[in-house]
């Protein structure tokens, strides 16, 4: 991969599963530079988190590549996903067990850990937080802890799959103050959701899925201003709600056809 400020290529990538009717990527073609921000969606089925796991190693595509950059030191670039049940990626009794452990899986000693879990936790808004039980913590505090440990393993790239599932309006705070702050920091950050109001303008560009193919890859001004979003199973968050008879979701008129 040339030097260019890609971190991540994806080329002609399909992916099929046993006893699936259609693919459930086809042909998708995608790249990621360093430092940006990009919030990848799509309605439920679109192959949001089938290409989560691919970007980071987990599944290989049944075609085309993926290819991600080495990291500025020439080592590998790490990658850290937040699963959207982030309670299932807890491992320590602590917060600060929890945290010093992915450092001490890469073969940090005990004290380095600490200091890594340490400034991680700090900068995921949880110090103070270290000796309570990791498992007591609140939703939004579980993601911020997820995170947590990715900083402290040194990851360049961050991704959060569907982040705001189940959490409440504290819990959705928490979280971008999380995303805001991974940006700022210059950390590659991807968010996998359909609840565009939720972060997009926290992003500088907006990827849509549609049945395992790239619908939209621009900036999210563009998509909110002609894009048929509603066509592809997401709502066009620009909707307004002016009085209690606007608080309900139901069909509009058909957007145009799907491009």
């Amino acid at each position: 991969m040339k030097a260019d400020g890609l971190i991540v290529e994806i080329d002609g990538v399909s992916r099929t599963f046993p006893g699936m009717d259609r693919a459930a990527l086809d042909g998708v073609d995608l790249s990621l530079r360093r430092g940006e921000c990009v919030v990848i969606s799509g309605a439920n089925g679109s192959g949001k988190s089938v290409l989560m796991h691919l970007i980071a190693g987990l599944d290989r595509p049944s075609r085309g590549s993926v290819r991600v950059a080495r990291g500025p030191d020439g080592g590998e670039t790490r990658i850290g996903l937040v699963f959207q049940d982030a309670s299932a990626q807890i491992l320590g009794d602590t917060v600060l067990e929890d945290a010093e452990f992915g450092p001490k899986n890469l073969g940090a000693n005990p004290r380095e850990a600490e200091r890594r879990a340490r400034e991680a936790l700090a900068r995921a808004g949880l110090s103070g937080k270290e000796y309570l039980p990791a498992r007591t913590l609140s939703g939004g505090e579980k993601r911020r802890l997820a995170v947590a440990g990715i900083l402290a393993m040194d990851a360049e790239i961050v991704i959060l799959d569907e982040p705001y599932a189940n959490l409440d309006w504290p819990g959705v705070v928490q979280v971008n103050e999380v995303v805001a702050s991974l940006r700022t920091g210059g950390k590659t950050v991807v968010v996998l959701t359909h609840e565009l109001e939720k972060v997009l303008a926290l992003a500088g560009r907006l990827v849509v899925l549609y049945e395992g193919r790239v619908a939209f890859d621009g900036a999210p001004d563009e998509a909110l201003a002609s894009a048929p979003l509603e066509s592809w199973g997401i709502r066009n968050p620009l909707g307004s709600y002016t009085r209690a008879a606007d608080l309900v979701w139901a069909p509009r008129p058909q957007e145009a056809e799907i491009r």
